[in-house]
């Protein structure tokens, strides 16, 4: 099993490093949606039952010959299934060895806003043989996302809503701010409104039912990575008596407000950070070594590009320091991109921006072409719905401060966010996500996580009914597949139901 961060990485809740995205600016708002249309089903309506899946070779080059495909109607509104449905695409990765086989699994790679259905296709990345073989891998793109139709669609260039300078260090560039994110809800609102109060996170949990349903299990069993943490929590709370086994890898506390949970991972990306630039600092091998100054050198470059940001192309945003600090973020999930990291910073030293661009660019999944998934525009639209915390300019400004004490570089960028203050839609009912009678439920935390920091991982397992952590020592976003230990703990429990010792610390 090859690691994870080979392939790819996804949203942590809140995580995105940029003014315009920052949702853990906002602060705490729990109230349930007056308008029903994310609620659980309720006893009034005839629950809603699904078809059976009809499995079909898949039609996209990416799937091997094994994976198969189909859709599932699921409705807008469980209380209203007459008000609009959507359709999910999903793929299934029959078990390897069929003697083998335990039932399913679905699985979920993060976001929110990430399509998941290639995760049938890459199983063998996320996945150890074992798990493969015990197991029909079930991956699917919630709704909204992805293939599933309809999906959140905005805007088709970032670069005019991410690219500004942030923090603000004037009042037309807080301004600039405030009329980029008012631009992007407008656009969001015009395209996708219809969809927009109908993709909250206890409604995709409604939808994981409606999938085992279909799927004729009676139990089924689930492993989720960062927001799926989210996402898989708020299910086994829904739905407790149909978990087989549930593992939670890099979860963000389910009792924290917007404003704790940015703040913790503006934190969590600040101790990231100071991390690498330390071992720069005392690496003369490191491309931004400065003298054995990296921290310094650091805080002049940002300085700099405040002042005077890097052109690279004509058609494409300037350097600004706010995209310094979107591909700080990209390369904080994992060391592995550290020395990527490295030679763009020492490059920008001189001029040359190409580099920095291009980690922006991963972040925000910029194709070869110029053009962009809707991964960015979906995550805002389901985690503004989840909680929109703060409602008005002031209520975020007044919380910058906090920001900037939680993490003294990157805390102004993190704080300055007001897409969520000026959503259109009102916020769905948040589920109190506790797993009650759902059984061992075992969370993975991770020792460098930026984005779920062990603090708040920890916090999830201590939340849940029966939640069993273990920890991994690794510099990386969540913790499967970092070695031997963890996969062996994770694969017993998910196979054997085997439960580990809770506070078990899996070292590289």
């Amino acid at each position: 099993m090859k690691s994870r961060f080979q392939v790819s990485h996804k949203f942590a809740r809140s995580a995105v490093v940029t003014a315009l995205f920052v949702l853990a600016s906002c602060g705490s708002s729990n109230t349930p949606n007056s308008d029903s249309s994310n609620s659980a089903p309720t006893s009034s309506p005839a629950p809603f039952v699904p078809e059976s899946f009809a499995w079909k070779a898949c039609d996209d080059s990416a799937s091997t010959t094994s994976v198969q495909c189909s859709t599932l109607k699921v409705p807008y509104d469980y209380n209203d299934p007459s008000a609009g449905t959507f359709s999910l695409y999903v793929k299934k990765r029959p078990a390897t060895n069929p003697s083998l086989r335990i039932g399913s699994m679905m699985v979920n790679p993060g976001g929110p806003g990430f399509g998941g259905s290639s995760l049938a296709d890459d199983a063998d990345y996320y996945f150890s043989t074992d798990l493969t073989d015990h197991f029909d891998i079930i991956a699917w793109d919630p709704r909204g996302t992805g293939a599933s139709s309809p999906s959140v669609d905005c805007v088709d260039d970032y670069d005019q809503y991410f690219g500004l300078d942030s923090p603000p260090d004037t009042p037309e560039e807080k301004q600039a701010l405030i009329d980029a994110s008012q631009a992007f809800n407008d656009e969001c609102m015009a395209n996708s409104g219809e969809i927009l109060p109908h993709i909250s996170t206890q409604a995709s949990a409604t939808d994981m039912n409606s999938i085992r349903q279909a799927l004729g299990e009676d139990k089924i069993s689930y492993f989720g990575f960062s927001y799926g943490s989210e996402l898989g929590a708020t299910w086994a709370t829904m739905f407790p008596q149909t978990v087989r086994a549930a593992v939670l890898d890099g979860a963000v506390d389910p009792q924290a407000t917007s404003a704790e949970e940015g703040m913790a991972q503006a934190k969590g990306f600040e101790g990231q950070l100071s991390t690498f630039l330390a071992a720069c600092s005392k690496n003369s091998a490191c491309e931004f070594y400065n003298g054995g100054k990296s921290e310094a050198a650091f805080d002049s470059l940002l300085l700099e590009l405040d002042a005077k940001p890097i052109v690279v192309s004509a058609d494409r945003t300037p350097v600004t320091q706010g995209v310094v600090f979107t591909a700080v973020a990209q390369a904080m999930y994992s060391d592995y991109y550290w020395t990527q990291l490295e030679k763009a910073l020492a490059d920008a030293q001189i001029g040359d921006g190409a580099g920095l661009l291009k980690l922006y660019d991963d972040y925000y999944q910029r194709k070869e072409d110029g053009s962009y998934g809707n991964e960015l525009e979906a995550f805002l639209a389901i985690s503004c719905l989840d909680d929109p915390g703060a409602t008005s300019i002031e209520q975020v400004d007044a919380a910058v401060p906090a920001f900037i004490a939680a993490a003294p570089r990157l805390g102004a960028n993190f704080g300055y966010g007001y897409s969520c203050a000026l959503w259109p839609v009102k916020p769905a009912t948040k589920v109190d996500a506790n797993g009650k009678g759902a059984g061992p439920i075992v969370v993975v935390g991770t020792t460098g996580d930026p984005a779920t920091p062990l603090e708040s991982t920890r916090k999830m397992a201590a939340a849940l009914e029966q939640g069993v952590l273990l920890i991994v020592e690794a510099n990386q976003h969540t913790g499967y597949g970092a070695n031997e230990c963890i996969n062996t703990a994770v694969d017993s429990y998910l196979i054997k139901l085997t439960v580990p010792v809770s506070e078990t610390t899996c070292k590289i």
